[in-house]
């Protein structure tokens, strides 16, 4: 497995594996992946990787900006997504990893995440990467007429900015 940077020739299958998140109902309030003009508004420029093997890609991660005021300029939203065939195989702490040590190279100081409780691996991953838990957000939003809760986590860097 190689993690590299995201190209957007890659995105077609970043977009398949965002989907198939989505699909799990665990991933994200989105219900449909986002098109390449969302999903690239969306997202820093930087920190954008993706974890490959034999020209297919195994899963993505990316981090979006929080605010747009220059104060919150480091501090970002974590997105990651692990293909079900490469789930349970390394990949999210590989992806994690990679991507913790390219936020630091962009002076991010705070990337935080807000997962759904039902989400245990997610959850897991984010932990064993040095995200604590903040707290729940109770019924912070309706996905198909159900209220979901919202775990949110942060990791706090240990060598930009604070």
């Amino acid at each position: 497995m190689h993690i590299r940077p995201f190209k957007k020739a890659d995105f077609e299958q970043v977009k398949d594996i965002y989907q198939q998140g989505i699909d799990t109902g665990n991933a994200t309030f989105q219900q449909t992946a986002k098109s390449w003009s969302e999903w690239n508004g969306s997202m820093l420029n930087s920190c954008r990787l993706v974890a490959t093997e034999n020209n297919t890609i195994l899963g993505w991660a990316a981090l979006s900006p929080t605010s747009n005021r220059y104060v919150y300029r480091g501090v970002c939203e974590v997105s990651i997504y692990i293909s079900a065939a490469a789930q349970g195989k390394g990949v999210g702490h590989q992806l994690m990893s990679a991507l913790v040590a390219c936020s630091e190279q962009h002076d991010i100081w705070t990337i935080q995440a807000a997962i759904f409780p039902e989400n245990k691996s997610s959850i897991a991953l984010h932990l064993k990467h040095g995200f604590r838990e903040l707290g729940t957000r109770e019924k912070v939003g309706q996905m198909n007429g159900v209220w979901r809760d919202s775990v949110l986590l942060e990791r706090r860097s240990k060598v930009v900015g604070i």
